[in-house]
């Protein structure tokens, strides 16, 4: 096999039509540091975080960055339905920022729908692989400060700063998304590098032929990175992605490096390194998938509210009812829901978007205590029922299918623990049970059979 086809081959182990796999629980290296452990305990207690993807390409409605990629052509430039190349596509795209002008962002408003509605933390693309830099960067002009980005003259111009800021205020965490690959930085796709005008997921030259241009990017790299480290507040997580950029392969850019620069700052930062497996992939990353079973790791799904993460004009929302099951079953599994909203062109976030989180937010505010907080517990997560723990509290889930499913007068639940006692988390204490072969059977009170199936009834069990 040659080397370009085997990196190739690598690339696509990696990351298939835009979604990355996920690092096995046997891969992941327990850190040595204390408070690098303390913050892992601290972020597998959040639960739910707001992911953002958004820049320059949420005004065309189409998949971010990777429609840039020729190698991805098949699958990436499927919405594509106009009348054009693919250089010209390609000029079209990096000049996006020309016209991103999004007038009507207001990020004390997002973070306050955030911290109001159960969100704990916020994970934003500071630059997704595009290259284009939604902070106040000094290494590059495709930015959205720069002289060509019409929003470069307003209040909120440095939107990573002012979003950074406002959740902060609201006392969320901080998770700050950044792509290693920069395809539009001529350190990292570099004009007439390669025969032709294909461009990949890599570099357009080999790092080993021309290790003074790598070097290059690995400074532009560590700069950039250390600038949101030093100019932007308390940063709880760097999370990066682009998993093909690591120090296994060609493309090293001594990632150990900058981040423990950045740690002599900010000592509590967690890395998550997605992937790559090693000491800096402190928590590990399914992409629109989940576990089939329950890791004693830290881990975080980041999963889609609608059917992309950057913004449609016309997209498919989950309901609040497939929102709070996925929600219920990645923490009954030990993991994180950061849940992706792709913000309007305009600086908006859509209605329906809004009406899904505010729905999210009344049903936690029920039942968020078998939510934060808690671990993982026999039997985990068996069919519609799922099971979490606090202390020596075990929380119970029997999810819904829809509102039309009958609710019988009992429910069974696999559970084998010794307990005395079981309530219903916001309605009726001191619950009617009695023990089975499988488990325990909770008979229901009256009025909770009434009406339209609830999400889900939620016990507490001690």
């Amino acid at each position: 096999m040659s080397e370009i086809k085997q990196v190739q081959e690598e690339q696509e182990s990696v990351v298939v039509e835009g979604v990355h796999n996920y690092s096995s629980e046997e891969h992941w290296v327990k850190p040595e540091d204390p408070l690098l452990l303390e913050r892992l305990e601290w972020f597998k207690d959040q639960k739910l975080g707001l992911m953002m993807h958004w820049g320059p390409y949420s005004q065309l409605g189409l998949v971010e960055s990777w429609a840039l990629s020729d190698v991805d052509e098949e699958w990436s430039r499927n919405e594509i339905d106009w009348d054009i190349d693919a250089e010209e596509l390609k000029r079209e795209y990096f000049a996006l920022n020309k016209t991103f002008n999004p007038l009507r962002f207001q990020p004390e408003l997002w973070a306050d729908l955030a911290a109001e509605n159960g969100f704990k933390y916020l994970n934003f693309t500071t630059k997704h692989h595009d290259g284009f830099c939604m902070w106040d960067t000094q290494t590059t002009d495709y930015r959205i400060t720069g002289p060509d980005c019409p929003f470069h003259t307003h209040k909120y111009a440095d939107i990573t700063k002012q979003l950074f800021n406002a959740f902060r205020e609201k006392g969320l965490g901080i998770s700050a998304y950044f792509s290693k690959a920069d395809w539009h930085t001529p350190y990292y796709w570099a004009p007439g590098m390669k025969p032709g005008t294909t461009t990949s997921r890599g570099p357009t030259y080999d790092p080993k032929e021309y290790p003074w241009l790598w070097e290059q990017f690995v400074q532009f790299t560590h700069e950039q990175i250390m600038e949101l480290m030093t100019n932007y507040g308390r940063i709880d997580v760097l999370w990066l992605d682009a998993g093909w950029v690591n120090d296994y392969r060609d493309q090293n850019i001594r990632l150990g490096e900058v981040v423990e620069r950045a740690r002599k700052i900010q000592p509590w930062l967690l890395s998550a390194d997605r992937t790559v497996g090693g000491p800096y992939e402190n928590l590990i990353t399914p992409e629109q998938t989940l576990p089939e079973r329950a890791l004693s790791v830290p881990w975080e799904s980041c999963i889609t509210m609608g059917s992309a993460f950057s913004f449609r004009y016309e997209d498919d929302y989950k309901t609040v009812r497939q929102l709070i099951h996925l929600l219920v079953e990645i923490v009954a599994k030990g993991g994180n829901l950061a849940l992706n909203v792709g913000p309007q062109p305009d600086g908006r976030i859509s209605k329906t978007a809004i009406s899904r989180i505010k729905g999210m937010g009344a049903w936690l505010k029920v039942h968020g205590e078998a939510i934060y907080g808690t671990r993982i517990c026999e039997p985990y997560s068996v069919g519609r029922a799922q099971f979490t723990q606090k202390g020596d509290t075990t929380y119970a889930f029997y999810l819904y299918r829809d509102e039309h499913e009958e609710v019988p007068a009992e429910l069974h639940l696999p559970l084998q623990q010794s307990f005395s006692r079981i309530d219903l988390v916001g309605g009726a204490d001191n619950l009617e049970f009695r023990r089975t072969d499988d488990g325990v059977a909770i008979r229901l009170p009256e009025k909770e059979r009434e009406g339209l199936a609830p999400i889900a009834h939620v016990f507490r069990i001690r």
